[in-house]
């Protein structure tokens, strides 16, 4: 059968994770307000949202460590970021 032409790259912007990284732990930033805000009656959300920012901030903090890698020329790192 024929060959499959080569998809064309995705635009920069789409292939930029920054924006979703920052508006993900935004995100757990505002529902961990909104818990916290609304009283005792979603007090049991409390870890959850707690977890989610940490989960978030260890996210950021590889992403921005596998990208200083790449900037340095480690050859252990992950490339295209």
């Amino acid at each position: 059968m024929g060959t499959h032409p080569e998809p064309p790259p995705l635009p920069p912007r789409l292939a930029d994770p920054r924006p979703v990284i920052i508006v993900g732990l935004l995100s757990w930033i505002v529902a961990t307000i909104i818990v916290v805000a609304s009283g005792d009656s979603l007090e049991q959300y409390v870890p959850l949202c707690i977890a989610g920012l940490g989960v978030a901030a260890f996210g950021g903090l590889i992403f921005l460590l596998q990208r200083r890698a790449v900037r340095r020329g480690d050859r252990s790192a992950q490339s295209g970021l």
